[in-house]
């Protein structure tokens, strides 16, 4: 199915939608498979007339999967490179598919739930994302998705080894299994340094919004699994549901002494966030993360009643440069960005439907 990508400024994924389990803290749960074609080489060892193919093929028999089939599909590399942002602001492709080259696509689903990218770092990548603390329903769904894509590809898979990938790190299980959480009181408090450290020993990476290399903005932080090789899919999904609830108790529980301990300053500290977020005239994006953050918490708190979460996470995504500038329907220089994600706030959070071009 195709779709025009200029309609997904309209929409917003099912995981930005704050209904899932524990979505005061935890925006989403993701699950990734990384998956190989038997008879090709990695992509990185591939010459385009080869990635062609591959793309050819997955795209071909992705098509015929009932569970597969109302999925819309992006030429990535066809793409203009705003649009490649777009969906990358979206997290809907990686950093690394938007800057790569050749053939590669990308097809997903209406809900912005499930993304395959054919020829991103491996021929194939599964992805399945969620709102809330839900990676039993991620994992049920990529299983069975993985599951219906071997029934029509032979996947590079040894029994001693596991799938085989084209970073040695994926090798074994092929599984990335990640949670994305809000921590704005852990790092109020600098506390959060305790978090990263007693991950760290634990073998767990922790990330900014936007995955490997990225930095924490709004203060969002991804944990996921740093080792596939010589462990189940289960065990790796349980790690994590054991370790996130923790982090999670933590957060609550040092926010709720902050209120406890100088509710007129944080009340104070939220209510200024949120002024400037409504009148201010020019903005970075930086600048929008950190105060998104603040009146997120805001309203966890109750210190906010006449605003949606909902409505905020869909600012965090909305605000950052491509979307805004796909919103506007112009390529915008940085200042005029600044000028017109003030405008797009102000309209959005005085409940007016924003002006487009």
């Amino acid at each position: 199915m195709t779709v025009e990508i200029n309609s997904l400024t309209h929409t917003s994924g099912e995981w930005l939608r704050g209904n899932g389990p524990d979505s005061d803290i935890v925006i989403s749960s993701r699950i990734r498979l990384a998956r190989n074609l038997a008879q090709f080489p990695f992509p990185n060892r591939a010459d385009e007339s080869t990635r062609a193919e591959i793309e050819n093929l997955l795209r071909d028999r992705l098509s015929t999967l009932v569970d597969l089939k109302r999925l819309s599909y992006f030429d990535v590399e066809a793409l203009e490179t705003l649009d490649r942002q777009f969906l990358v602001e979206r997290q809907l492709i990686s950093r690394e598919h938007s800057e790569s080259h050749g053939s590669r696509g990308v097809g997903i689903s209406g809900e912005e739930n499930i993304s395959l990218m054919i020829n991103e770092e491996d021929h194939l990548r599964i992805q399945v994302l969620h709102s809330g603390f839900a990676l039993d329903e991620c994992w049920a769904e990529i299983d069975r998705i993985d599951d219906a894509i071997e029934g029509q590809v032979t996947y590079a898979f040894s029994e001693q080894l596991g799938y085989l990938t084209a970073c040695p790190t994926n090798v074994g299980t092929g599984i990335r299994v990640s949670v994305m959480l809000h921590l704005p009181a852990l790092v109020l408090t600098k506390e959060i340094q305790k978090v990263f450290q007693a991950l760290q020993k634990i073998s767990l990476a922790v990330r900014g919004l936007y995955g490997e290399g990225s930095q924490a903005m709004g203060d969002f932080y991804q944990i996921s699994n740093q080792v596939t090789l010589g462990k189940s899919e289960e065990q790796l999904i349980s790690n994590l549901k054991e370790v996130v609830p923790n982090i999670i108790s933590y957060e609550r529980r040092v926010r709720n002494e902050l209120v406890k301990k100088n509710r007129q300053s944080l009340h104070d500290q939220v209510a200024r966030a949120y002024g400037i977020l409504k009148n201010a005239q020019t903005i970075s994006s930086e600048e929008t993360m950190h105060l998104l953050s603040s009146v997120r918490m805001g309203i966890n708190l109750g210190l906010i009643d006449d605003l949606e979460m909902p409505t905020v996470n869909e600012l965090f995504i909305h605000t950052q440069p491509a979307h805004l500038q796909k919103l506007r329907r112009e390529d915008l220089e940085s200042a005029e960005r600044n000028i017109a994600r003030a405008s797009y706030l102000r309209q959005r959070l005085s409940g007016r439907e924003p002006e487009q071009n």
